[in-house]
């Protein structure tokens, strides 16, 4: 039988815990406070330890500190109010297996303590031992999140990863397509091999088959020297190709054609050169509506669609809001050389309360510029942007941008209502800017 320590100073809903624990078959000791957790210890050894962010005479994480020091193997999972979520994830850097917070259902408890238990079975060596495998088959930029949309994502992933099957990423604009295309890439047979993104949207058509296959000297005015074409150079790794909804009708056919056979010719060269690669696509449009207006080729749809995974927006993944602030907080703190260790509850309050249209784009955003301006070591309000603290507005005629019956009467609205602003007509449009530069300059919109 698996021993628990459980170190909750709350004396009825650590009462509670333990009864149920020990109804699914653990066996567990109760501690009220960072000193009768440490006698225990002393005495037992444990599978596993729960224990509360907050004792009365100390902390969850200077228990983990304790335990380090020893080189113990024990998996540690902190329970922590909302309020201290990053704090929790700070200390699953310094060695915590996990944090769950309150309150939380029992279904996520028994996961918890199934996974920190397989863990511990399977790999009972140090952490310094494991940690460098993990690194060659992640992406340090993708943050596998706690909540439901995010655990289906990361399922999905998996699952794919190992095939060689065509995988077709959709999802909002901002929601990090390209970090799960690069996820795929890394969890894949493919992993040492080159991944190579392409933006579609930012291609013009008339040198499309040159970026895409490249081009010998001379083929063409303007060819002064020998060009390798995005497949080239993602031979026997992956191309991942975002806003691929972008490309025009003859691209497409020449992306099938390429596909089928496995082979490309540069301009200007008699000779093909056989490929091997595993495509990934992205889009934030509706292929399928494409496809039923002509405009997107139905046989193409298919052979980049295999598999499809629709990654979720962030105001869908609420629950990892606070996982990706951190994360998104660290990566501004080693860009601009900063120390900031968090935010204040009030900002974590407007980050919960705002719609985040910008996904994981916006989030990053903002928090690079409050870091920018923080002049403490803690973010606070008046750090963020004007726009976190406006009512939502109701949803503009222009966010229906689909067709290209009306594109250019669309784009136009578009600017107009954001004063010429391109990045925020992109915004309203859920397209690029540069998907934008390139639409506007096909409707000679200067």
């Amino acid at each position: 039988m698996k021993q628990i320590l459980l170190i909750e100073d709350d004396v009825s809903f650590s009462k509670m815990l333990k009864n149920f624990m020990e109804r699914h078959q653990y066996k567990v000791d109760v501690g009220y406070t960072l000193l009768n957790a440490t006698q225990l210890l002393k005495k037992n050894d444990y599978d596993l330890i729960f224990t509360d962010l907050r004792l009365p005479d100390g902390d969850g994480i200077e228990l983990l500190k304790q335990m380090k020091e020893k080189n113990s193997t024990t998996p540690i999972v902190l329970m922590t109010g909302y309020a201290e979520v990053s704090t929790a994830v700070r200390a699953m850097k310094q060695g915590a297996f996990d944090y769950i917070s309150k309150p939380f259902n029992p279904n996520e408890v028994l996961e918890v303590i199934n996974n920190a238990l397989e863990v511990k079975d399977v790999k009972p060596l140090s952490t310094t031992t494991n940690k460098p495998e993990k690194k060659e088959t992640t992406n340090n930029n993708f943050v596998t999140g706690i909540s439901a949309a995010s655990k289906s994502l990361t399922e999905y992933i998996h699952l794919v990863a190992p095939t060689e099957i065509s995988v077709l990423i959709t999802g909002e604009s901002g929601t990090g397509k390209e970090v799960v295309a690069k996820n795929i890439h890394l969890q894949s047979l493919r992993h040492n091999q080159p991944f190579v993104a392409v933006d579609c949207g930012a291609i013009p058509k008339e040198i499309a088959s040159s970026e895409f296959f490249g081009h010998k000297k001379g083929s063409f005015t303007g060819a002064i020297n020998d060009k390798i074409g995005h497949f080239e150079a993602a031979n026997g790794g992956t191309l991942f190709l975002d806003e691929v909804g972008n490309l025009s009708y003859e691209n497409q056919i020449q992306l099938l054609r390429a596909l089928q056979e496995r082979r490309v010719k540069p301009i200007g060269s008699s000779t093909e050169i056989q490929v091997d690669i595993r495509l990934i696509t992205a889009t934030n449009e509706d292929l399928l509506d494409a496809v039923d207006k002509g405009s997107f080729r139905e046989d193409l749809y298919h052979r980049l669609n295999e598999f499809s995974i629709k990654v979720p927006s962030l105001k869908d993944r609420n629950d990892d809001l606070i996982l990706y602030a951190d994360f998104f907080l660290n990566k501004a703190n080693q860009q601009l050389n900063k120390s900031i260790i968090g935010f204040s509850k009030e900002v974590l309050t407007i980050f919960q309360n705002y719609n985040w249209p910008g996904n994981l784009r916006e989030l990053s955003n903002v928090i690079k510029r409050a870091t920018l301006l923080t002049p403490s070591n803690v973010i606070e309000k008046t750090a963020l942007p004007s726009e976190l603290f406006l009512a939502p507005k109701p949803k503009s005629t222009t966010t229906s941008f689909s067709t290209k019956e009306n594109e250019k009467e669309l784009i136009i609205g578009a600017l107009h209502e954001a004063d010429n602003n391109k990045t925020q007509a992109a915004k309203l449009l859920n397209i690029t800017r540069k998907t934008l530069y390139n639409k506007m300059k096909l409707y000679d919109l200067n």
